[in-house]
């Protein structure tokens, strides 16, 4: 079975590593020579070139050169596994195409899950690869397993348990797919229709009446609001934490980044958000709405003093 795998972020990377570990005869791989899009942009190139795989660097996925190229290695699947923008029909229509999305589809498909699983203290969510469509996220349901999200995680922690688990996940339904395209092609079927008609038997449709979506962040959806709960402004910096851009604070007409923060319980009613009750080398404690909160790793190179205003 040949397989294409689209993919320029550290997930990517850490999913073509295992294809190639099992074995899977990976054709060619279409990347990034670079992204300031995401910040957790990996090179596939390295990978590429060790196991002597064929590599083109894309910057618009659907462009006629771009799936000649593609159609050139004669796939009988896709994976694409970390890729910001959309697979249009020509493609789709090219041959079955695997997606990912790190949520318990169809609930939040869009962007950013993991983000804003963390910003809105989910407990949980899911690792889901599913046969891309033309819409984003709605495809056929090939593999979905649960987590959960402890308080203490992090971007960084729950995305590598997120890769853990996909990894296992890739290892099982690749073997699956493999065992259905032979036997497929031992019936007399084809390495088209017929073996995207046989693919339904190993997926689930989305119920599109459960499903919402997740728009796109930007910069102010990461700036810290001391009116906000202590609850929220953790949550918040946890999701922005590395490898993502950090949370950010304004002080002097300045914004600084925030790393790590705890939440500090306290009685201070009468205490406005935003004002500030210790500055020092552990870190920077500002009254919130309901609380407090510490900001433990941050960037502030000019420290606030007690009784200021953030």
């Amino acid at each position: 079975m040949r397989i294409i795998f689209i993919g320029a972020v550290q997930f990517s990377k850490s999913a073509l590593e295992k294809l190639v570990e099992i074995g899977a005869n990976i054709v060619g791989v279409c990347t990034k020579e670079n992204s300031k899009f995401n910040s957790d942009f990996a090179d596939l190139t390295p990978l590429c070139n060790a196991n002597k795989i064929p590599y083109k660097y894309v910057d618009d996925i659907n462009s006629n050169e771009n799936i000649e190229w593609i159609k050139s290695l004669k796939p009988d699947i896709i994976f694409c596994f970390g890729w910001s923008s959309l697979i249009k029909k020509e493609l789709l229509n090219l041959c079955p195409i695997v997606g990912y999305h790190p949520a318990r589809l169809p609930q939040n498909r869009g962007r950013h899950p993991l983000i804003w699983a963390l910003a809105l203290g989910l407990d949980s969510s899911a690792s889901t690869f599913f046969f891309m469509d033309e819409g984003a996220d709605s495809g056929d349901i090939l593999s979905q397993q649960e987590f959960n999200i402890s308080y203490h995680d992090t971007a960084r922690t729950l995305y590598d348990k997120v890769i853990s688990i996909a990894l296992g996940q890739i290892s099982r339904f690749t073997d699956q797919i493999s065992k259905l395209y032979f036997a497929n092609l031992q019936n007399g079927g084809g390495h088209g229709d017929s073996f995207k008609n046989a693919l339904l038997s190993i997926s689930i449709k989305q119920d599109n009446s459960k499903a919402n979506t997740w728009r796109k962040r930007g910069r102010f959806d990461g700036l810290i609001d001391f009116r906000m709960t202590s609850y929220a402004i953790y949550n918040l910096v946890r999701a922005l934490s590395r490898p993502y851009v950090g949370a950010e604070f304004t002080y002097k007409e300045q914004s600084f980044k925030v790393w790590k923060a705890k939440e500090v319980a306290v009685k201070l009613p009468n205490i406005e958000a935003g004002k500030v009750l210790r500055a020092d080398k552990n870190g920077i404690l500002v009254k919130t709405y309901d609380n407090a909160i510490l900001l433990i790793e941050h960037e502030c190179s000019i420290l606030p003093h007690i009784g200021e205003y953030l």
